[in-house]
């Protein structure tokens, strides 16, 4: 019959290289998931005690990564309330951009190195603002996806939503970035020519753009508008910001609270 003080001492190992591989990462996540970093701490408390305490059901059959974050989400949706004042949707596909717009904007890997550097430092601050102000249905899935770097059927299952339900969450968060992104960047001086297509025509590359980052692979780009070569530029940008967003470290005596929990529950 097994030894039930080695088989805790057994899973508090367990659990602690998790802390040391996990804990600063999901600690940056909860910071990312709810805005402050009371909340962050309290959700990395929650996921290890999750975790010690579900360990019987967990045996190593599944990437422990995803495991503890599919905890972190979770928990977060339990631990948000509705901001105030916070929408309830996200605007279409097709809003705020820039079909109409005299001026577009540039592309930010064509400036020079000290107007790019000064636009990531710019885009950083707008892209972290943005997402805190999404609504958490879109905030979660976004955060999932595009920082912490889960596919999209990753997230659906995390979740428990639809695959299609996910992308629509994601495509439309990404273009509430790419909006804060667009802010920073500076316009270029000479008015865009008309677009090549009809409207339709680039939202359906829209689309095709949104898909190409889905799965991480190249979009060809050879028949694009210039005013659609912006706005991919521009999530581009948005994209590549929040993989900056990625990580985490934990902030002196969270650990060692942490500890003390798991060790007063286990």
């Amino acid at each position: 019959m097994p030894n039930r003080n080695d088989e805790k001492t057994r899973v508090r190992e367990a659990i602690a290289e998790l802390v040391d591989a996990y804990a600063g990462p999901i600690y940056g996540l909860g910071l990312r998931f709810c805005g402050n970093a009371t909340d962050a701490e309290d959700l990395v408390q929650e996921v290890f005690l999750n975790a010690q305490k579900g360990w019987d059901g967990f045996r190593g059959e599944s990437d422990p990564k995803t495991w503890l974050y599919t905890i972190a989400a979770r928990a977060c949706q339990r631990m948000q309330r509705k901001k105030a004042g916070e929408p309830d949707r996200v605007a279409s596909l097709d809003a705020k951009l820039p079909f109409g717009e005299r001026l577009i904007a540039s592309i930010a890997s064509e400036q020079d190195g000290v107007v790019q550097e000064q636009i990531r430092r710019e885009a950083r601050s707008r892209v972290e603002e943005a997402i805190a102000g999404l609504p958490e249905d879109f905030r979660v899935p976004l955060v999932l996806k595009e920082i912490v770097g889960f596919t999209v059927p990753e997230v659906a299952g995390m979740l428990g939503l639809e695959e299609g339900t996910v992308k629509s969450r994601v495509h439309r968060a990404r273009l509430k970035l790419r909006e804060a992104v667009d802010a920073v960047l500076p316009r270029n001086p000479e008015p865009a020519p008309p677009s090549a297509h009809e409207q339709r025509v680039c939202l359906d590359l829209l689309n095709a753009k949104q898909e190409a980052l889905d799965r991480g692979v190249e979009f060809d780009g050879a028949v694009i508008c210039d005013r659609c070569r912006s706005v991919f530029a521009a999530l581009d940008l948005a994209q590549e910001t929040c993989r900056d967003l990625a990580g985490g470290v934990l902030p002196e005596g969270v650990r060692e609270r942490l500890e003390r929990a798991l060790e007063r529950a286990g």
